[in-house]
């Protein structure tokens, strides 16, 4: 292939705009703050399955202290209305004034009982509260950094952003009045390589980075000014200029 001597000096221009794009396109897909959003989210999504159940826990143990409390005041209530009726002489036969002591000995012992498990169920109940309100504590503080990361993640979007226009903008100017088929095997071998076109600098090539021998320097350095060169090792366009060390 021939191509002006202009033109593939110029192609290295092209190459260098299309090489700032990839850069800031990665650079674009490997955020800092997007690792770290991508844990936190996955942490967030477990913690609010993990508030869900202990948010039953606390409303379940809610329920069963209510029902312990209203046990516990039923059987006290049944107390003083017994202890109520034998202090006033409601009742006066002395069967009956037996029966109620022993009922009332029974209800003791059925007040300390429920007022135990009452007891306990208190004691559960604050335990998984705290463990509720760790979750939430935690919950608040995932968000507040998802915030603050999300805010920086897309700041630095815009800038990137911003310089991905300005290099696509700068790029078509650029490649006004290339050759089609220069372009053509270009594009090509940017999809191969991510880099189409390199400079021969100092007798090394520029996209591999690999030195040429002494046989290929030759080749490269006898060929006519307008043949477009490939690397042998990589296949790139390979530019020649004052730094080529020919």
């Amino acid at each position: 292939m021939k191509a002006d001597p202009t033109h593939q000096v110029a192609l290295l221009g092209v190459a260098e705009l299309d090489s700032r794009a990839a850069q800031l396109r990665h650079q674009r897909a490997h955020l800092p703050e997007l690792a770290e959003i991508s844990a936190l989210e996955a942490e967030r999504t477990e913690l609010t399955d993990r508030v869900r159940d202990a948010r039953i826990v606390v409303d379940d143990l809610t329920v069963e202290q209510a029902k312990a409390d209203r046990e516990v005041e039923q059987v006290k209530a049944r107390r003083e209305r017994d202890r109520t009726r034998m202090d006033t002489g409601q009742v006066t036969n002395p069967k009956d004034l037996e029966r109620m002591q022993h009922e009332l000995v029974s209800l003791e012992r059925r007040i300390t009982t429920l007022e135990d498990a009452e007891l306990e169920v208190m004691e559960n109940l604050e335990e998984a509260q705290q463990v509720l309100d760790g979750l939430g504590i935690r919950a608040d503080d995932i968000d507040a950094r998802l915030a603050e990361l999300v805010t920086a993640r897309d700041d630095k979007r815009v800038e990137i952003d911003r310089a991905l226009d300005e290099v696509t903008a700068a790029r078509g100017p650029a490649t006004e009045g290339m050759p089609e088929d220069l372009m053509a095997l270009y594009e090509r071998l940017r999809e191969q390589k991510g880099i189409g076109a390199a400079l021969l600098r100092a007798r090394q090539c520029g996209g591999c980075n690999m030195g040429l021998d002494a046989s290929e320097l030759s080749r490269i350095r006898s060929a006519p000014a307008d043949e477009v060169i490939r690397c042998e090792e990589c296949q790139r366009i390979l530019v020649r200029t004052d730094e080529s060390g020919l």
